[in-house]
Formats: C-alpha cells, structure tokens, sequence
C-alpha cells in the first residue's frame, strides 16, 4: 500500500522520452509503452530520483491549481498504476 510515507523512484530498465508535453515509457522488459499526460510526466520527472509521496504532491500542488486533498488521491492512485506496471519502485520509508 503507498502511504505518504512511501519512497517512490523509476523502476531499473526503464527508458523514458519526453513527446510534446507528455512521457512515453517503455517497459524494456515486456516490450509495453505507457504514456502520461503532462502531471503524469511531471511527477515522473520528479521521481527519477528517490523521493516521499508526500514531496511528489508538493510537488504537484505548488505547479497546478488544485486542491492538496485532491492531488493527494490522484497522486497515490497514479502511483499505484505504476506500482502495478512494474514502471516504479516502492519502499515504506523505514526502508528506504
């Protein structure tokens, strides 16, 4: 489950390109593409590098006009999807 608390980074054999405002991700492993739209690539961008979910929603809510609650839900259930992919790495924060 990702929590705030969760330390959130690119999965290792990940290519990534940005394409008019928006990722496309490929899976080296499946072969899959993914594409995020332009917050999508803003919090891919974001966690090239290790950080807490609570930093990729400050993140998210200092660049766009929305409420934090709402970026909070949108943020973790986009994490989620990428959890699920296999696109991202999740550690509880103890363990990262």
């Amino acid at each position: 489950m990702i929590t705030q608390q969760s330390v959130v980074t690119i999965a290792p054999d990940r290519l990534a390109s940005e394409l008019e405002g928006e990722m496309v991700v490929l899976d080296l492993k499946s072969g899959a593409y993914y594409g995020l739209n332009e917050v999508g690539t803003d919090i891919w961008k974001a966690i090239e590098e290790p950080k807490s979910v609570s930093e990729v929603i400050e993140i998210v809510v200092t660049k766009y006009d929305v409420e934090k609650e709402q970026c909070k839900q949108d943020t973790i259930a986009l994490l989620q999807e990428l959890e699920a992919t296999g696109l991202i790495e999740v550690k509880d924060a103890a363990m990262a």
